[in-house]
């Protein structure tokens, strides 16, 4: 049974909507005598009269604010709320009933917001943009800054004019939420510190799904797994800044696991000076560009058991140049890329992978990769590539190995080769082809290529 207080909260969050108390708590709370509620909350001070969004604001407002410093939750029952401006204190948590109590911003500044506090619950809410105007100050629709403890549970988060949640230096769970319709990010997190997001889905969003950031690249520790993510658009261009279901950027130490993506712009998982990221388990479908990139400065990387069907490009490990190195590659199935990309790319696309430095490709499998199968290193930028026992089908040229001047050492034994129509192994400066077959052995000093087959 709930306490009486509870009830009164109840009753509380009724008056705010404009309604009446639930038919089962009416009849306690009536039976209850005057002296009985002395000292507690009086639904009539939250009274909001549903024409008057400042009133109600207000309202709600103070309701939220009593029940934190009194440590109970706020329950708002079926309904619209037409609200904005919501500060919320320290130990804040509202609930409602999934997909009836709305939460509808009415457009003067922002909706939801919390600075530095320690703990901020949210659950079965649904929490309505309208695409309305949010102010210069708001970056998301919901923005919590500075929160030790960002709980968010089965809420939807709809039509924001930026992102549709963001969160700075925030920890926490971000779990089995919906977020759609942002023209921005569906989430945006920067400086995290023990985030999790799971089991959400994001999709129609304007220029990303999960963004995982840091001003200065750092440990972070995000982990984010089990989501769906689907219909990521670039809509303020660019070659991958916008247009990644995933993006971490500066941010190590995170785990992107057990997610399905599908329909992006640009990539499902593009990680940007990224050190110690783990990609694996996910499936990444339809993509852009490719499908999963890690880039510039970074240092360890391991991409496992990826599925990735369609994309322009399927795996790349680059930026050599930039500090990029230290990477493993391993158990993915790379299939159905085409050389379309959505910019003109120096080495074009239609390639299954790609490393530079420092990597081994192992036990992979690509079958339909209009230009190469594998690319192993670019002019010089090539050091210490081990490649084995990897399966490479229907490709004009299996593996494209960079024998310019100034690369370096790479291995590539034990793979299979069918349908490679121009070459199974073929030396590349830069993007001229300059060496007849090695897949049976090289005639340069710094590669070592045998016992491959060819079919």
């Amino acid at each position: 049974m709930p306490s009486r207080r509870d009830m009164l909260f109840l009753l509380a969050a009724a008056a705010v909507a404009g309604g009446s108390a639930p038919r089962a708590l009416a009849a306690p709370l009536a039976a209850a005598g005057q002296s009985d509620l002395r000292g507690a909350i009086d639904a009539v001070e939250y009274r909001a009269i549903p024409e008057s969004g400042d009133r109600k604001t207000r309202n709600l407002q103070q309701m939220i604010e009593q029940a934190a410093r009194e440590n109970m939750p706020v329950f708002l029952p079926p309904g619209t709320y037409r609200v904005s401006n919501l500060n919320l204190p320290d130990n804040t948590r509202i609930t409602g009933v999934p997909g009836a109590s709305r939460l509808v911003y009415t457009g003067e500044g922002h909706l939801l917001t919390a600075t530095n506090v320690r703990r901020i619950e949210l659950s079965n809410l649904v929490i309505d943009g309208g695409n309305r105007w949010l102010g210069d100050y708001a970056g998301g629709l919901v923005q919590f800054t500075g929160v030790d403890e960002v709980l968010m549970d089965n809420c939807e988060i709809g039509g924001s004019r930026k992102h549709g949640l963001q969160l700075e230096r925030c920890g926490g769970r971000i779990e089995r939420s919906r977020i759609s319709g942002a023209a921005e990010a569906g989430l945006y997190a920067v400086d995290s510190a023990n985030l999790s997001v799971t089991g959400n889905t994001i999709t129609d969003c304007g220029n990303g799904g999960i963004l995982v950031h840091r001003w200065k690249k750092a440990e972070d520790g995000t982990v984010v797994s089990g989501n769906r993510i689907s219909n990521i658009r670039a809509n303020d261009g660019g070659t991958g800044q916008n247009g990644n279901g995933i993006n971490i950027f500066r941010a190590d130490g995170v785990m992107v696991v057990n997610n399905h993506i599908s329909d992006c712009a640009f990539t499902a998982i593009r990680a940007n000076s990224a050190s110690d990221i783990q990609i694996s388990n996910n499936q990444c479908r339809r993509s852009g560009e490719t499908a999963i990139y890690v880039e510039f400065a970074f240092e360890g990387a391991v991409v496992s058991a990826n599925m990735i069907d369609g994309a322009a490009n399927g795996i790349s490990i680059a930026n050599f140049d930039e500090g990029g190195r230290l990477a493993s590659v391993t158990g993915n199935v790379v299939r159905n890329l085409t050389l379309k990309g959505p910019y003109k790319h120096e080495v074009g696309f239609g390639i299954g992978i790609a490393a530079e430095a420092d990597t081994l490709i192992s036990g992979n499998v690509i079958e339909g990769a209009p230009r190469w199968g594998m690319q192993i290193g670019w002019g010089p930028y090539l050091r210490n590539v081990v490649v084995s026992g990897n399966v490479v089908r229907k490709a004009p040229v299996g593996c494209a190995v960079s024998v310019a001047d100034g690369a370096g050492t790479a291995v590539i034994t034990d793979n299979v080769f069918q349908e490679t129509a121009e070459g199974a192994v073929l030396g590349f400066q830069w993007e001229k082809k300059v060496s007849d077959e090695m897949a049976g052995g090289a005639p340069y000093k710094q590669l070592t290529v045998e016992r491959n087959r060819v079919s």
